[in-house]
């Protein structure tokens, strides 16, 4: 059982408005969360004192809410509160993440999901930002950008071209013709590289350490970049990477820096890569991850850096769920 929750204005207390905005939002959610009636157990609704033309429960049963227990209750007066506001509880069955509803001046009660929202995690290698971005976009429901991907793509580009990364001209010339999509299906992102799906693919680690050599020439992160901006101004994301809040997006409200021990992080990537059945050892993987963060800390091009207003949060001891709520708690914090 999940609770899913609304709240809309009325432009005055008639029983013609309260039935129009109570039906218009009650709809609204079955619509947005693809619920069928019989999912809904009950509804609790609410208004304002200074709406006294019809119950709101009243208004929904006459908008066709006459499968589930409706109940209305009256709100006490505080000072600030919105005027002419009705909201509502649904305890509903559903198993898929909820999408909650907030209409016309009630859109100011919840600022999280009433505009668009950035959320930049950053961090080295094997820190864990891109299993927490997941989880938190899982959890906010919105997207979780992998712009990890996108250059690891890009690498793969040059590689399946045959051409000679440390060629500055020859990069070039594949990034000016990339065909590179980012599409989200069942939550997930899939990332397609001339019309064909390379998310499995790019997670090798020899795309892994050539992605941050390619990454290093400004005209591949200028291209990444723009397209990164573009989407995270059009809908609310979670961007996970290496400079996303000291490049990508530096005004982004919601900054965080993951960290881990070098030995930590190495011990994690071995224990994955066993499952993988890959046969690299934990000290040539420690090996790698220090080189990476070496190439990543030091290079010309946006290296990695910690902005200064990002929360650190050390995972080395922290288990996946500890992290995510600590950031979830950090959000809160600032709606």
């Amino acid at each position: 059982m999940k609770a899913i929750r609304g709240a809309t204005t009325l432009v005055s207390d008639t029983a013609e408005e309260v039935r129009k905005k109570v039906g218009e939002m009650l709809l609204q959610i079955v619509s947005e969360n693809k619920l069928n009636m019989s999912d809904i157990i009950c509804i609790m609704l609410s208004s304002t004192s200074d709406i006294h033309s019809i119950y709101p429960a009243k208004a929904a049963r006459e908008a066709g809410f006459s499968s589930c227990p409706l109940y209305s209750s009256l709100e006490p007066d505080m000072d600030g509160s919105l005027a002419l506001c009705v909201r509502a509880m649904l305890l509903v069955e559903t198993d898929k993440p909820v999408k909650h509803v907030y209409l016309h001046k009630a859109k100011a009660l919840r600022k999280d999901i009433a505009s668009v929202i950035n959320i930049a995690i950053d961090g080295p290698a094997g820190s864990g930002k891109s299993t927490v971005a997941a989880i938190i976009a899982e959890k906010l429901d919105i997207l979780s950008l992998d712009t990890g991907a996108m250059y690891r793509a890009t690498a793969l580009k040059c590689l399946k071209s045959g051409i000679d990364y440390a060629e500055k001209d020859q990069v070039k010339h594949a990034v000016e013709n990339i065909n590179l999509r980012v599409e989200y299906k069942d939550g997930k992102q899939l990332t397609l590289l001339d019309g064909e799906d390379v998310s499995g693919e790019i997670r090798t680690p020899q795309i892994s350490m050539l992605s941050s050599y390619v990454s290093s020439y400004p005209f591949v992160r200028d291209k990444m970049v723009q397209i990164q901006r573009r989407i995270a101004s059009e809908v609310s994301c979670v961007l996970d990477g290496r400079d996303i809040g000291t490049n990508v997006l530096p005004d982004c409200p919601f900054k965080f820096y993951l960290t881990a021990t070098p030995e930590v992080r190495a011990e994690r990537r071995f224990e994955q890569d066993k499952i993988k059945g890959t046969s690299q050892t934990y000290e040539q993987i420690l090996e790698e991850i220090n080189e990476r963060d070496k190439q990543d800390k030091n290079r010309a091009v946006a290296p990695l850096k910690c902005a200064a207003d990002a929360t650190v949060i050390d995972t080395s001891y922290m288990t996946i769920e500890e992290v995510v709520a600590q950031i979830l708690a950090k959000i809160q914090e600032k709606i």
